[in-house]
């Protein structure tokens, strides 16, 4: 029998980590309060608070260019369990928990006829013990629902084998497969020796960035009603002289202040404009090291260029993010290409070999959808290989190099 940790220690292990997926998400969701310094703002709008969605744009502009295509050499027919456990939305939901969480969770059943379920678990609600070659779970927990308190309600515990169910912290029964992993399998963004569960998009230095960008928004918003309504004031205004209603005095177009019995008059002055360019440049500031730490650019962030980029300018500007999106298809990838080795394994009553899906593969749409200069381009040079080398180019090929 394998030397299990058992489900009390992977509870505790989850509960380590709750916490920094929270807040993630909430950074993605926009609900973080950002630590006021409390030095230019006044007392009295301590309760104000400004929102960036900058952590969300930097998830949600690379899950949107992790389109799944299909799987190639599909040995175990895949495909037809993703297509009828609704592929797109299973797919997209498991990429972005796992840009948000760096790890998300694939929970494998089966119905009553054995056909797989197949349904997304995020980060901060399973955990398990990875084996390092596979990338699968050696053994796993995750929380299926909670309670009106918010307590774990129904709960799970995978071994090779057996998934055990349990509700209110006492089993309720467990369900035997013939699958040679348990059937909690991680999806995860860039892992690597040290950190196996993958990093998060939401870097702590996005995290640093978007709290400094918040606090110059703030004191923008301040400022601005100074620089709205510029402070005035009154030198030599007598003490017995009646009180002047202030909103009154700084709306009024004309102001009528009478000379004394001496014939004196006070004098009316303004304090110098406030400007708005020192917190202007400021976030642009934050903007740029926020693009350069996700591969974003300053018109992703709210700061467009002065003029229009054509689409080829478009894409060169976002050469990093390209990158990074190549590396999580493939990080990514082995995560969905697991869950579907294990649901076929869940559909046919047998323990397939992993080897035996070694060849199958993952199939991604373009990350950059072709303009009519990159079609003219490709049809061109594709013409000219033809030519010299008649059989070079078949439609899996084609896919291969150009993605199209």
């Amino acid at each position: 029998m394998a030397n299990y940790k058992g489900i009390e220690y992977l509870k505790n292990k989850l509960a380590q980590k709750q916490g920094r997926v929270r807040l993630r998400y909430n950074y993605y969701e926009m609900k973080h309060v950002a630590l006021d310094f409390r030095i230019s703002t006044p007392p009295d709008l301590n309760w104000f608070m400004s929102v960036l969605g900058w952590c969300g744009k930097a998830v949600d502009s690379l899950a949107d260019r992790l389109n799944f295509s299909e799987f190639g050499n599909d040995v175990f027919d895949m495909s037809s369990i993703y297509a009828a456990n609704n592929r797109d939305i299973l797919i997209d939901s498991a990429i972005l928990g796992a840009l948000v969480s760096s790890c998300d969770f694939i929970y494998i059943t089966a119905d009553e006829t054995g056909f797989p379920l197949l349904q997304v678990v995020d980060g901060g609600n399973a955990t398990g013990i990875i084996d390092p070659v596979t990338y699968m779970l050696k053994e796993g927990y995750a929380v299926l629902e909670y309670d009106e308190y918010n307590q774990p309600l129904t709960e799970a515990y995978f071994i090779t084998g057996s998934t055990a169910i349990y509700e209110k912290g006492r089993l309720l029964h467990v369900v035997q497969n013939a699958a040679p992993f348990p059937l909690l399998v991680p999806v995860i963004y860039r892992p690597d020796a040290v950190r196996p569960f993958g990093h998060s998009r939401i870097s702590r230095a996005c995290m640093s960035i978007v709290d400094s960008a918040v606090r110059t928004v703030k004191r923008s918003e301040v400022a601005a009603e100074f620089y709205s309504y510029p402070q005035r004031y009154i030198l030599g205004m007598d003490e017995s002289a009646e009180d002047i209603d202030k909103w009154k005095a700084a709306m009024s177009s004309m102001l009528r202040i009478d000379r004394d019995e001496d014939g004196g008059h006070p004098v009316v002055g303004q304090f110098q404009q406030q400007t708005m360019t020192p917190h202007v440049d400021q976030l642009r500031m934050f903007a740029g090291l926020f693009a350069g730490e996700t591969g974003l650019t300053l018109d992703d962030l709210g700061f467009p260029s002065q003029n229009p980029s054509s689409a080829e300018a478009i894409k060169a500007s976002h050469e990093s993010l390209r990158l990074t999106a190549r590396e999580a298809q493939r990080t990514l990838g082995v995560g969905l290409l697991n869950a579907g080795y294990l649901a076929a394994c869940v559909r046919d009553k047998y323990p397939y070999l992993r080897r035996q899906v070694a060849e199958t593969q993952l199939r991604w749409k373009p990350i950059f959808e072709p303009d009519a200069g990159m079609l003219s381009g490709i049809g061109d040079a594709v013409q000219k290989i033809q030519t010299s080398f008649p059989e070079y180019f078949t439609e899996e090929k084609l896919r291969e190099l150009t993605g199209i």
